[in-house]
């Protein structure tokens, strides 16, 4: 697991405010796919640096057969 920085989360937050999918630091340059590549792995390293590697549940799905 790479140690991520608060200074390489910003560059991936600039790129993703500026609408771009190409992200600069260190001297290293990474195209993403599309803004949901680079928001996903912004997300990513949110969790990895504040110590969380689950991911949030959002709910439970719920169905019903129609027979009340």
């Amino acid at each position: 697991m790479a140690d991520w920085t608060e200074a390489e989360l910003a560059a991936l937050r600039r790129a993703y405010a500026s609408g771009t999918t190409r992200v600069s630091y260190d001297g290293k340059s990474v195209e993403y796919g599309s803004a949901e590549d680079l928001l996903g792995r912004i997300r990513t390293i949110e969790r990895l640096i504040a110590g969380t590697t689950e991911r949030p549940i959002a709910g439970f799905a719920g169905f019903s057969r129609g027979d009340r």
